[in-house]
């Protein structure tokens, strides 16, 4: 007795990423960036924004702007300190290729 199998409709089909976009989605973007009236001035943070991917970047991005001026200023603090404590070194000990003082 032969068994009739109904034909599986998403047999082949590539199975979707929790979490990813389709290319379908993607291509919809491309097309929405085409049909712009005035193009954006830069099409990858265009891209980006529509894709959703900006938003976690924007916010990882404005926290590393924020680290990186806290780290200058530490910097430029630092650096004003080792002038100052070099030339009070300097001082108290002579340089080191300087000849020694006379003895009298």
């Amino acid at each position: 007795m032969a068994h009739y199998r109904a034909s599986d409709s998403k047999r082949g089909a590539v199975p979707e990423v929790p979490g990813e976009r389709s290319v379908l989605d993607s291509l919809t973007v491309l097309v929405s960036l085409y049909e712009q009236p005035e193009k954006p001035s830069n099409a990858l943070d265009f891209l980006k924004q529509q894709l959703g991917a900006a938003g976690e970047e924007m916010e990882e991005t404005q926290a590393l702007r924020q680290e990186l001026a806290r780290l200058t200023e530490q910097c430029e603090v630092l650096g004003e300190e080792n002038k100052d404590l070099r030339s009070r070194l300097q001082r108290y000990e002579p340089a080191p290729d300087a000849p020694p003082p006379a003895a009298e």
